[in-house]
């Protein structure tokens, strides 16, 4: 248990038997009448954002969450193959939890898995990685870095929109937030 006093940035709560964590706080002092604390909470599992307000002092219970650099293995059918980096345990980190981030992810790549009592809650990848373009379609003369852009299908599957002068076989960095191509490699 903790009190709203305590709130901070990333502190995951556990409010009506769901994760909610902490996106931004605000303690509130008006002229007239008591203390509050302005949040806005994510929702751990499904993303969903929501405003909440507490009273100042006001207990509430706050959840432990373990955070491992792990090493993606493999695919297992729809679940992925994590292994810690320190103890060399295997956890199977279901697709759905995976999600978008499937998009980025080769084998023996480091993520960071989140856990709350050994269920696997969601995955951080690196701001960027590096991938091969496996196929694109090829550029047209006089193409330019400002010429618009095409899709190419990198290593892992994903598709990704790049500049008319990248070719299949060249590596890009890609951003795992939104998919957008950074630059050659």
């Amino acid at each position: 248990m903790a009190s709203t006093n305590d709130l901070k940035n990333g502190l995951v709560l556990n409010l009506d038997g769901e994760l909610w964590a902490v996106v931004e706080f605000q303690h509130v002092k008006p002229g007239k009448g008591g203390a509050f604390v302005r949040t806005t909470l994510k929702n751990v599992l499904s993303g969903k954002v929501v405003d909440k307000t507490f009273n100042a002092g006001t207990k509430v219970e706050t959840a432990t969450v373990d955070k491992r650099t792990m090493q993606y293995l493999y695919a297992d059918g729809e679940d992925y193959v994590f292994m810690d980096l320190e103890t060399f345990d295997q956890i199977t980190v279901p697709g759905g939890t995976v999600g978008e981030a499937a998009n980025y992810l080769l084998p023996e790549a480091e993520a960071t898995v989140a856990t709350h009592e050994s269920v696997p809650l969601y995955i951080e990848l690196p701001t960027s990685v590096v991938l091969e373009v496996t196929y694109t379609e090829p550029g047209l003369q006089g193409d330019r870095s400002t010429g618009g852009n095409k899709p190419a299908t990198v290593e892992t599957g994903a598709t990704v929109q790049v500049p008319l002068f990248i070719t299949t076989g060249e590596k890009i960095k890609v951003d795992t937030r939104d998919g957008r191509y950074l630059g050659r490699a």
